[in-house]
């Protein structure tokens, strides 16, 4: 059983890992593999980097500013590619839709969200109509609008649910095309050397994923007694969490074209050196084309 390290960027991550993790997934394939620790980008390069740590569930970004200097980070596979988040106001705002928030500010969290929060913003028409503003600290930025600081914020489950038992109005938006949550990352040098742990690492993950399409009890339940990073969650709270990202899991861990679109944009933002780099060229989906032509996750569904 080799064993690999996959710590994540962002302990959203978890509902899913744990399934993936207590399903067993990854042990069918021969991987022990430790997923249930945080690392910060910086840290995130140099163990990849130095083989301390064979995969990565995130970096979204910084891979596209630092390659132009000769980094070797590589994504080879996307559990995702739709952001779904939902516009959170208090009660008696009188904002109802996207375009009301001219002339409001606009609360958001984070390096990543917050630059997806600028996205959605500008694809809108609204930058320079609105402000802003990045909340910090370890209470949810949705409770800043609670509390008068800020009119809207942008949140993914369970933050929808939770703001409106506080009272606040959730309001639909469309979905917006990112490359964010898990996404299978490492470093080139280990690809070369390791072609047979990559081949079973991404075996593992779609093993995962159709656990959690195909398990619906079970995974709920795995929710509800492992992931308590946004407090105890309740019956109905872990069933809304695990319905949304049931509803965004793609079977073939691909990344779309759009969401690549977007997440290079965003990564120009924070930093123009990402310029000098082809969005498609962190990108490296043969591994899984050869699982998926093999017919492995198509059969995941016929069992």
């Amino acid at each position: 059983m080799d064993k690999v390290q996959f710590p994540y960027r962002s302990d959203s991550h978890l509902p899913f890992l744990h399934v993936v993790g207590e399903s067993g997934s990854w042990e069918k394939h021969g991987l022990q593999v430790e997923y249930n620790k945080f690392i910060s980008s910086e840290d995130s390069h140099k163990n990849v980097a130095s083989g301390t740590v064979e995969f990565v569930g995130g970096n979204h970004l910084s891979p596209y500013i630092r390659r132009p200097g000769g980094d070797k980070w590589v994504y080879l596979g996307q559990t995702v590619s739709l952001l779904n988040h939902r516009m959170v106001v208090r009660a008696d705002s009188g904002i109802n839709r996207v375009a009301d928030l001219r002339g409001k500010k606009v609360a958001s969290k984070g390096q990543h969200p917050g630059l997806n929060t600028w996205l959605f913003i500008k694809q809108h028409g609204l930058l320079g109509e609105c402000t802003l503003e990045r909340f910090r600290g370890d209470t949810p930025h949705w409770e800043a609008v609670r509390d008068g600081n800020a009119d809207a914020a942008f949140v993914t489950p369970p933050a929808d649910l939770l703001a409106r038992r506080a009272g606040m109005k959730v309001i639909d938006v469309e979905f917006l095309p990112m490359v964010w949550f898990t996404t299978v990352s490492t470093g080139l040098p280990f690809v070369e050397k390791h072609p047979d742990i990559i081949d079973k690492f991404l075996r593992g993950i779609c093993e995962g994923i159709a656990y959690f399409k195909t398990h619906r009890a079970e995974s709920i339940k795995i929710i509800k007694e492992k992931y308590n990073e946004e407090g105890d969650l309740d019956d109905e709270a872990a069933t809304h969490l695990y319905d949304e990202l049931k509803m965004i899991l793609q079977a073939k861990p691909y990344a779309s074209i759009p969401a690549i679109s977007n997440v290079y944009e965003i990564s120009v933002e924070q930093n123009k050196a990402a310029e000098k780099t082809d969005p498609m060229a962190l990108w490296d989906f043969h591994f899984l084309r050869r699982i998926d032509d093999s017919g492995f996750i198509d059969n995941l569904y016929r069992t």
